[in-house]
């Protein structure tokens, strides 16, 4: 039986507000022929996919790592982030091509119901962005806030619109609040779609300085060297990090006490999922427990 968590529940409910407000929007952008309005219902359909495909996505990522997946399911809500993403490019696009479209011919608008409805639009979304919030180091459930906060702009840009309709009868300012909500549509997704990248990319992750921490390292007095260095993400706040290290000829015991230095040190800085390969800087000078090991000569006797 799957236990709903308290982000799942909260999810939950902007999802409902979402389809509430999906379904009035269409509705009164039909009745009303704003542009603005159904540019507003559109993406509140892609904030309802992308708020159920981050609920997916959210269940997924309590599940155990196993055999099948030895880091467990966390970018899962990656990938929901990365489809979030797309999605809102995409809408954004066809904001634009529609938008072009009105500013040719700008039809006749109903700005009474343009604006009662845009109203409540922005009503919902907002209380549907703070059901979501806080909760900013997880990618999924970032992007699909940031779909809640794009709404919530675009239907206070269908309100000026409105307004601007209403008093001046300039219907030229649909299209134009389109295209404003399509700005912060795309920036938005474009966001998403980097941070999400980069981590499938593996890519070192923002804020660690790859040199910086070898340096940190290699000034430890155990630490001869430090090479084959690697950071990346496992998921979003999951950093992690493979290197080799150079150190003294010395017993197994020795060793793991300098492994569990080191591992201390990048704990404090961020860096909790570690696997670090100890080698002997003396091994290829003949070191004694090297020769013991491996029972033949060392490399220069060769």
């Amino acid at each position: 039986m799957i236990q709903i968590q308290h982000v799942e529940k909260r999810l939950i409910w902007a999802i409902l507000v979402t389809l509430f407000i999906l379904v009035g929007e269409v509705i009164g952008g039909i009745l009303s022929n704003s542009l603005a309005l159904l540019s507003d219902a559109g993406h509140n359909l892609t904030d309802t996919l992308a708020l159920s495909l981050s609920l997916i996505a959210s269940f997924m990522t309590h599940r155990l790592a196993g055999k099948k997946a030895t880091y467990g399911y966390h970018r899962m809500g990656v990938l929901a982030a990365t489809i979030n993403g797309a999605i809102l490019v995409a809408v954004a696009l066809f904001i634009f091509i529609e938008a072009y479209q009105r500013f040719l011919s700008p039809p006749p608008i109903n700005t009474g119901i343009m604006l009662v409805i845009a109203t409540i639009g922005l009503a919902g979304n907002l209380l549907g962005a703070w059901f979501v919030r806080g909760e900013h180091h997880d990618l999924n459930i970032k992007s699909a806030w940031l779909h809640l906060i794009y709404d919530s702009i675009s239907s206070g840009g269908v309100i000026v619109a409105g307004v601007v309709i209403y008093y001046t009868g300039w219907r030229l300012a649909d299209p134009i609040a389109s295209i404003f909500v399509g700005i912060f549509v795309i920036v938005g997704g474009v966001s998403v779609l980097g941070e999400a990248l980069r981590i499938f990319l593996e890519m070192t992750p923002h804020g660690f300085d790859i040199e910086g921490i070898s340096k940190e390292i290699a000034e430890l007095p155990e630490v001869l060297g430090i090479h084959d260095v690697h950071i990346w993400s496992i998921a979003p706040g999951a950093t992690a990090l493979t290197a080799h290290l150079w150190v003294h000829d010395q017993g197994l015991g020795s060793a793991d006490r300098i492994r569990e230095k080191v591992e201390h040190k990048l704990a404090h800085m961020g860096i909790r999922h570690t696997v670090l390969q100890m080698e002997c800087a003396e091994c290829y000078n003949g070191g004694l427990y090297c020769q013991i090991q491996t029972g033949m000569p060392s490399s220069h006797e060769h």
